[in-house]
């Protein structure tokens, strides 16, 4: 086989020039990571395939990229840091592979797993007599919505709130980065604590976004981890037999349960510990909670996982455009709930949003998080638990977002904070017409400085998501930019319409939302122009690139809807065509990629319409030659001809796009 998935996010390609933000500047820290782009699946599996021993898991979406990486880590026969073959098994069901987890870790081994949705849901038995046995393994979660009303593999966080109460640590990442450093952090809490852990990220939104990254180097998580020799017991040695999963009765079993509050009393000191040692190795600061200008913020909102970095943006435009005093709580640690600090970070002001990705309607008090919050505001107003005492209580509203990934837009977030400094809804719905929905009165551009976006619209099987990772890759790893790069389909995906979203910029981009302002817009379906408005969006002096079958420019213009015609006069924009189909048709060697390879063209294009190279002051070998790494990585286990019909697919995608004259654009007629 050729190189494995594990190894994908530190495919490293040569920096001919460009770094990212801070690599000019030497580093007070001795593990600052490797640079990289990768997905939040990638960087989970980079530090799993190092510090495991083996893993146990039933693939479902969106963490089956997780489980094939580890597996293909295995298959590949890489070995962990400390040369331990890798184990993968796939047994029947979630349940059989969190059995053999369990298994796994009774006999002293460091075990991993990876699930999501149903499959967490269906485990739940296994979960209670894994923490009730002080096994510390750690889970890694693709938050998934749960089938309720309907089936659907994208986020929602009631799967892992369907099982918080399995005594299991639970760590929420906001992106790529923090999944990755996270699963470090909740295997040396886990470990300290003789207590589980679950890593959890967004289903979707941060497994399958491409973002820039630092993966942690082997000689932090072998100095931070340890070797699993020296830190687990095997409850299975004979020479020191114990006895394990007895049956207890009514004079033994509370006993049991109730001495295990001792190591639940460890966890939060561990994970405590565990943040402030990674931060002084690498520098990235976790903690319970992260708060953001809370310190005179009036209003506050609160909420777990991606959309929280989007309202962090726009409570900087609340602040530096509005003169609101906003504020946003970030929390990453849901288990243990670190009641005091959220207490701390939210007594003083005047109202807070609590927004979840779920619905519990029978919860009449509201959704897990909000019900958690008001509970530790009570114990503040007693002094109870912990807790200083408080005299008031602020205006405490909450809402669903997000459910399903369903887009949560800097307008979504304005709403909330009107709706609290107009005291209206306490309870509220965004992002869907619903008779709880908050309208959104104005959505900004948040993004970077200088960011350049691309849209594209494509049918699932043309190679499109996987071209926008390899553009991606190129922007982060040869042009030395900040990337993120994400699609939008359903469980039906090969045939049907896709979207995918890119952003480069100077800067991290912190904005996890569809993109409502794009520079590029690229149809590798044409028919989007037809079934949709695939140029809502765009900026003034944006480009089209346009899947063609005709050479003729006036016969690409006649074919354009009269209606985005308009459009494209009134905005200026440049329109962009060549026969991405019957390139990839000569090109292909393969007949299974003929279709697939499409899709890469587009490549060639982007290199054409966009001036990062330019910017870089690279010449075209150069950037080829950065060019054929990153499709190497994503290509490469196809074998060396498929790499080069890639390549070739992408030099004719450079050479071979036309524009539409602006003469015949502004007369209609060549």
């Amino acid at each position: 086989m050729g190189r494995d998935v594990a190894y994908m996010a530190t495919d490293a390609l040569d920096r001919t020039t460009g770094t990212p933000d801070g690599e000019h500047h030497e580093s007070k820290f001795q593990y600052p990571g490797i640079p990289t782009t990768c997905d939040g699946a990638e960087a989970v599996v980079w530090v799993e395939t190092k510090i495991s021993q083996g893993s146990g898991a039933f693939p479902i979406t969106s963490s089956t990229t997780m489980g094939s990486g580890f597996n293909a880590a295995m298959m590949n026969g890489i070995p962990n840091m400390w040369g331990d073959q890798l184990v993968f098994v796939e047994p029947e069901s979630e349940h059989s592979a969190a059995t053999f987890c369990e298994g796994f870790a009774v006999a002293g081994g460091r075990v991993t797993n990876f699930t999501s949705g149903q499959g967490l849901v269906l485990m739940k038995e296994v979960l209670y007599t894994i923490s009730g046995k002080r096994l510390p393994v750690v889970f890694n979660i693709g938050a998934r919505a749960l089938t309720s009303h309907s089936l659907n593999v994208h986020a929602g966080h009631d799967d892992v709130m369907s099982v918080a109460d399995c005594g299991w640590g639970i760590l929420f990442g906001r992106n790529a980065q923090e999944a990755g450093d996270l699963c470090l952090i909740s295997r040396r809490a886990a470990e300290a604590s003789v207590t589980p852990f679950l890593n959890v990220q967004d289903g979707f939104l941060t497994t399958h976004t491409v973002e820039s990254v630092r993966l942690p180097e082997e000689e932090f998580m072998k100095e931070f981890i340890g070797k699993p020799e020296d830190k687990l017991m095997n409850l299975m040695d004979t020479d020191n037999p114990l006895m394990s999963g007895v049956v207890q009765n009514q004079d033994s079993y509370m006993k049991g349960k109730l001495a295990q509050r001792w190591y639940y009393d460890q966890v939060e000191p561990a994970l405590e510990e565990a943040f402030e040692e990674f931060y002084r190795n690498t520098g990235r600061k976790y903690d319970f909670v992260d708060g953001y200008r809370c310190e005179d913020a009036e209003y506050i909102l609160v909420g777990i996982g991606s959309y929280m970095e989007t309202a962090q943006i726009t409570v900087d435009y609340l602040r530096d455009e509005k003169g609101i005093k906003a504020g946003c709580l970030n929390i990453y640690c849901f288990r243990p709930f670190p009641s005091r600090r959220i207490v701390e970070a939210l007594e003083n002001c005047k109202a807070f949003t609590v927004i979840e990705r779920m619905d519990d309607p029978l919860s009449t008090t509201g959704n897990h998080l909000t019900r958690e919050i008001k509970a530790a505001f009570c114990d503040a107003m007693t002094g109870q638990n912990g807790i200083e005492k408080i005299d008031r209580i602020p205006k405490i509203y909450h809402g669903a977002a997000g459910l399903g990934s369903r887009d949560v837009r800097p307008g979504d977030i304005i709403a909330i904070f009107d709706n609290m400094m107009t005291d209206s809804q306490d309870f509220f719905s965004v992002g869907i017409k619903h008779s709880s929905s908050l309208a959104i009165k104005e959505d900004p551009d948040l993004r970077p400085p200088g960011a350049f976006s691309m849209r594209g619209h494509s049918v699932g099987g043309f190679g499109s998501v996987t071209t926008n990772k390899v553009i991606a890759t190129i922007g982060g790893q040869v042009f030395g930019k900040d990337v993120q790069a994400y699609p939008k389909y359903g469980s039906e995906k090969k045939g049907l319409p896709t979207t995918y979203y890119l952003t480069i910029a100077d800067s991290h981009i912190f904005s996890h939302s569809e993109l409502a302002y794009v520079d590029l817009v690229v149809l590798n379906d044409s028919n989007a122009l037809i079934s949709g408005n695939p140029l809502t969006g765009m900026v003034d002096g944006g480009a089209i690139v346009m899947q063609s079958p005709y050479s003729d420019p006036a016969d690409v213009w006649k074919r354009v809807p009269p209606h985005h015609q308009q459009t494209i006069r009134e905005r200026q924009l440049r329109l962009n065509f060549l026969d991405m189909v019957s390139i990839a048709r000569d090109v292909a060697s393969v007949a299974d990629l003929e279709m697939r390879m499409q899709g890469i063209v587009l490549l060639g294009a982007f290199l054409k319409l966009t001036p990062f190279s330019q910017d870089a002051a690279m010449s075209d070998d150069e950037v080829y030659a950065g060019v054929e790494k990153a499709l190497r990585k994503y290509f490469g286990k196809r074998g060396e001809q498929v790499v080069q019909d890639n390549l070739t697919c992408v030099k004719r995608g450079y050479s071979e796009m036309n524009e539409v004259p602006r003469d015949i654009i502004n007369n209609g007629n060549p």
